[in-house]
């Protein structure tokens, strides 16, 4: 049974609503004293807390995917491994998109799992590959399409992308409804290190996060699936962490990607527990890391950024308009700005099919 799974949801709900009639029922027998009976008393307290407390930490995973498996939920953050001998990309398995058809790739496409072994970085990372059903069709076999690396938040998983924010799903649908052109989509977390490294490459021996993501994922990939190796082929989005990284490379790598999108995006690398010291003291790549200051010091790219944020709900307001204001020629700026939103992912899912349609609209297949 799944970690998210509505079974599992229902379960502990059920668990902790027989419990608590217990403890009524047998609170007043317990009630005198005697050591046996206090300690049947906190038993039961105990216990429904435990039940209860089983039924939240379960009810808010489903709703936010923090966690999208019990190996998620056992393994810890993501190690860094040697990148072996043999192909840079490995798959791990296949799955049906959850979209009518799909069963067959003609119709609904496919999404791989793979470890994409970075060359340049030395690292390598899971993801799932979503390949539309055009991919598949007869007549296609030499077409090669356009690509997007898609980011979840800090913390999150892969998975979030597949089930919580629905990519391949709404891809699949907006193709349909010929408002977009088919795409590779390329999901993933932004961290390759237990550390949040924020797409940053720490010194001193640290993850090489900005490498992996701006140079090995697109050449790793193209070298496995039919999409060219042009900044015109691929583009990268991503919400909160994972789009402070889309923006950043974006800005900093655009011989990699023609297109950038940040929902919800900070506009900085946070530096908190999670990160630990990303800079070593390096001041010259602090500052580059950060976004508005890069637009006002170092010439800026023929490339294009999306952004979004929210007028109520939304902590990134000020720094999207700033940012916004600071992009000038030959880069190119959209923004999304909801009347109210948020920091979550009913917020994304109002923004991802209009972000899809303006980024399909930036990018060619070779």
């Amino acid at each position: 049974m799944g970690l998210t799974s509505g079974t599992l949801l229902a379960g502990a709900v059920l668990c902790t609503v027989l419990v608590f009639a217990v403890t009524v029922w047998r609170w007043p027998r317990l009630a005198p004293g005697g050591a046996g009976r206090v300690v049947g008393r906190a038993g039961l307290l105990v216990l429904v807390q435990v039940c209860l407390f089983a039924s939240v930490a379960l009810a808010a995973n489903r709703s936010f995917l923090i966690y999208g498996s019990w190996e998620d939920l056992t393994a810890g953050p993501p190690r860094r491994e040697a990148v072996p001998g043999g192909a840079a990309v490995r798959v791990l398995g296949r799955q049906a998109p959850d979209v009518p058809g799909g069963r067959d790739p003609r119709t609904a496409g496919v999404i791989e799992q793979v470890t994409l072994h970075g060359e340049r970085s030395g690292v390598a990372a899971q993801a799932y590959v979503y390949l539309p059903p055009e991919y598949f069709q007869k007549g296609a076999e030499q077409r090669r399409f356009p690509a997007a690396v898609v980011l979840t938040g800090y913390p999150g998983t892969a998975e979030n992308l597949l089930k919580g924010l629905r990519y391949p799903k709404t891809a699949w649908t907006q193709a349909k409804q010929k408002k977009t052109q088919p795409m590779i989509l390329v999901m993933m977390r932004p961290v390759v290190d237990p550390a949040n490294s924020q797409c940053v490459d720490v010194p001193g021996g640290g993850p090489r996060s900005e490498t992996f993501f701006g140079t090995d994922v697109p050449r790793t990939v193209a070298s496995h699936y039919r999409v060219g190796t042009a900044a015109r082929n691929w583009a990268i989005i991503g919400d909160s962490t994972g789009g402070y990284c889309a923006l950043k490379m974006t800005l900093q790598h655009p011989e990699t990607y023609a297109a950038g999108v940040g929902l919800s995006a900070d506009y900085k690398p946070e530096i908190d527990s999670d990160s630990g010291d990303l800079f070593h003291g390096d001041k010259d790549e602090e500052k580059r890391s950060d976004l508005l200051w890069h637009l006002a010091n170092r010439p800026q790219p023929n490339a294009s950024f999306l952004v979004t944020t929210s007028l109520r709900g939304e902590g990134n307001l000020r720094a999207t308009r700033q940012f916004v204001q600071a992009v000038k020629a030959p880069a190119h700026v959209s923004s999304i700005t909801l009347e109210r939103g948020g920091h979550n992912f009913n917020t994304w899912n109002r923004e991802i099919p209009p972000a899809l349609e303006w980024t399909s609209a930036r990018l060619r297949a070779d």
